[in-house]
């Protein structure tokens, strides 16, 4: 069996267990030995991470050539239109070539957390929430495919890696399950146990 870890990553948390700095690493919240991030979540950016001691496990999570679908919801400056989310489902043509067509729509603003800081916010220019599925891993994707057709990324949160999903877990929090070494990493787990630290 192996270990596996669905922790909700808080804002202005280094993705890595040591710093050499003062800010805050996954060494603040997760006390499992021999765990790993698979795949990583920016600083700025909040949501699920999983963790494994599972080497394989970790690769068929984090590895592109397994296309798992990461999804992601985004607020973003200005009102989206049709063709932007258009551009966006058909990929967008970034510094390191083109995007893989994705997944994505307009959605109402979730019931998240509030984030600290909050998001700075102009009074005359308005923001839009976004739902996004992509199948690869760039640095700074979203942020940059949000760019690119004119809406800079206030927020971005991640709310599902393949069936697995962050679901009530708040920031900090985790929930740790046991899965065999061979289950898909597309499959839903079952009998999560919630953790608060």
């Amino acid at each position: 069996m192996s270990k596996l870890i669905l922790f909700n990553k808080p804002y202005q948390v280094l993705c890595q267990f040591r710093a050499n700095d003062e800010r805050q690493t996954l060494a603040d919240y997760i006390h499992a030995p021999d765990v790993y991030a698979a795949g990583r979540l920016d600083y700025d950016s909040e949501g699920l991470l999983i963790l494994t001691d599972d080497g394989r496990l970790q690769t068929q999570i984090s590895h592109p050539k397994h296309k798992l679908p990461k999804t992601y919801q985004v607020q973003v400056e200005g009102e989206v239109g049709d063709e932007a989310i258009e551009r966006l489902r058909g990929g967008i043509t970034l510094n390191d070539g083109p995007t893989r067509p994705c997944r994505a729509k307009r959605i109402r603003p979730p019931n998240l957390w509030p984030r600290n800081p909050p998001i700075r916010e102009r009074a005359n220019i308005p923001t839009t929430w976004l739902e996004l599925e992509i199948s690869e891993g760039r640095n700074r994707q979203v942020r940059r495919m949000t760019a690119a057709v004119g809406h800079p990324t206030l927020r971005l949160v991640r709310i599902a890696i393949g069936n697995w999903r962050l679901d009530q877990l708040q920031p900090g929090e985790f929930r740790q399950e046991q899965v065999h070494a061979a289950q898909s990493p597309r499959r839903r787990p079952t009998s999560p146990r919630r953790k608060r630290v």
